[in-house]
């Protein structure tokens, strides 16, 4: 079994917003989901919600998609085995039953006589079993079929050393469903809950290997249905009249506008022409706090900058940690982002318990501190190693984003005052942004990371040597040693034990600066009640509803 093998855990959530957006106040002339200041005694309200994606989701296929905007829409539309109720925990989804062998190895999984699709087809066994392995087939080219890992025979397929019919994935029947693992999982469950497992239509699929790209050929088995999709402007689906458990669903209608400006944004919903924001700017976002409006709520993830360890200078790692000496993160946070984020000094965030009960962060602490006077001394200590006379130049590129630009532009005032070093920047628009990083062409570069399940493996596994998200270069073959034993540990307290070594590998080195870890702040207009807030993904408003 290779590095990233069977469990690979971590979920790529590259974060392509800045997590601090705004609040703001309950003045608008109307608000926005078709209505008016104003009703007529006795008339319904009508159930719609209108929100603001920033920007065009750049894939709504559950089996390539890696974005948080995209995910935020999809989670809307789809549905696996496994869902997730509204506190977040795992329960049932279009699954009716599952049945577990034994050697906890085994799952058999009853699908509901009443899933249907959107088109109003029965959502049937061979639709998962297709999409599972369509998902691991090579030929697909996904990054993030090693999610499927946990299922036998599927690292093999994927990575070209086995066959598909040794895939340890079987449609019985219909209506039955089997998977085999690896070994056990205790939180197979939490993973099956996740979008990444969402199926798709099997004959839409074939016949039309785009079919996620228009509303008129999207295709989907969740709460709602996908009816306009004006690219790059706006978004809208609707109650799906088929799904299994409409019932559950409150609000009718969703939009998302795609204004990538946050000023814009936060204009439109001072107007009312939204009734929620996440984007503002952080200049605003102090006076808005003791707005009615205004909601903030943790989120599991980290704000960073990844270094490109192949690319001098950060081929050196007392460059690299210079860099991360040097920054002023209490500034950064308080003075510049001012969403109240917490300043890290490490990978994995507040909120993963451990079975002690304490958190995963408050066990294993901050892993170095700032000093200014000790990041020049590393410098020089790490120029003089390479034979440097002069450091080799240095861009920082990000991808467009007003806060983006402000974190970014902080950051190279901060490397010039602390460290005495000048650098240059440069940005790219999201879906570009992407690419070039994955490509590894920059030398430092932007990212968020925010793990699906609030568990330390899913942030550390983002820095394993064959994760297709590790865009940084850096392989450390005892960090992914120490990463897999965890993945297959059974005692609990042991498996943590693991990872907080593998943290400790992964902070030593540093491919990366961790600045601060997320907080989320929202405006929510008054009559918006029931949304619900994940701490590893934008909310749903599948429960809301307009008062």
């Amino acid at each position: 079994m290779k590095k990233f093998a069977a469990f690979a855990l971590s979920l790529s959530l590259v974060v392509p917003a800045l997590a601090g957006c705004g609040g703001g106040g309950g003045n608008s002339t109307a608000p926005a989901g078709g209505g008016s200041s104003t009703s007529t005694p006795g008339a319904a309200v009508k159930q719609e919600v209108v929100f603001n994606a920033k920007s065009e989701p750049p894939d709504l296929n559950p089996l390539t998609s890696t974005d948080t905007t995209s995910f935020w829409i999809m989670d809307h539309l789809g549905e696996g085995l496994y869902t997730k109720d509204k506190d977040g925990n795992p329960i049932l989804g279009t699954a009716k039953e599952v049945k577990l062998s034994d050697d906890k190895l085994k799952y058999t999984f009853i699908l509901r006589d009443d899933a249907k699709w959107t088109n109003g087809e029965p959502v049937t066994a061979e639709d998962f079993a297709f999409t599972f392995m369509k998902h691991i087939d090579p030929a697909t080219a996904s990054t993030t079929a090693y999610l499927l890992y946990y299922i036998k025979g599927a690292e093999a397929y994927n990575k070209g050393t086995g066959k598909a019919e040794d895939v340890a994935i079987k449609a019985v029947d219909d209506k039955t469903l089997e998977i085999e693992l690896v070994a056990p999982t205790s939180y197979f469950d939490k993973m099956l809950a996740t979008r990444y497992w969402h199926p798709i239509n099997k004959k839409a699929a074939e016949a039309n290997p785009k079919w996620a790209a228009n509303s008129d050929t999207y295709i989907s088995n969740g709460a709602y249905k996908l009816v306009s999709w004006k690219h790059d402007s706006e978004l809208v689906i609707e109650k799906n009249e088929n799904f299994w458990n409409k019932d559950d669903v409150k609000m009718d209608k969703i939009t998302w506008k795609m204004v990538n400006d946050a000023t814009t944004s936060y204009q439109m919903y001072k107007s009312g022409e939204l009734d929620f924001n996440k984007e503002m700017p952080s200049d605003i976002l102090a006076q808005e706090k003791s707005s009615p409006d205004y909601k903030s709520v943790p989120y599991y993830g980290t704000y960073m900058y990844m270094f490109n360890v192949t690319k001098e200078p950060f081929t050196n790692k007392k460059v690299r940690r210079a860099f991360a000496m040097s920054i002023d993160r209490k500034a950064l946070t308080e003075m510049v982002s001012q969403g109240g984020e917490t300043p890290a000094y490490s990978m994995v965030p507040r909120g993963a318990i451990t079975p002690s009960g304490k958190d995963f962060r408050e066990e294993g602490g901050d892993y170095f501190k700032e000093d200014f006077e000790e990041a020049k001394k590393l410098l020089a200590e790490g120029m003089k190693e390479e034979g440097w006379s002069t450091l080799p130049e240095v861009t920082l590129m990000y991808n467009t984003d007003e806060g983006h630009k402000k974190i970014a532009q902080a950051m190279q005032e901060m490397f010039k005052k602390n460290l005495g070093v000048d650098i240059k920047m440069t940005n790219q628009e999201w879906k570009v942004y992407l690419d070039t990083t994955r490509q590894k062409n920059y030398q430092m570069g932007r990212m968020g990371w925010v793990g699906q399940i609030s568990d330390p493996a899913f942030n550390l596994d983002y820095y394993l040597g064959d994760s297709p998200n590790n865009r940084t270069g850096w392989v450390n073959k005892d960090y992914d040693a120490l990463n897999m034993a965890a993945k297959v540990e059974q005692d609990p307290n042991k498996r943590m034990e693991l990872l907080h070594k593998a943290e400790e590998i992964l902070m030593d080195d540093m491919p990366f600066i961790p600045l601060y870890h997320y907080q989320q702040n929202y405006l929510v207009k008054p009559g918006i009640e029931g949304l619900t807030y994940p701490v590893n993904a934008f909310p749903s408003g599948r429960w809301a509803t307009r008062q």
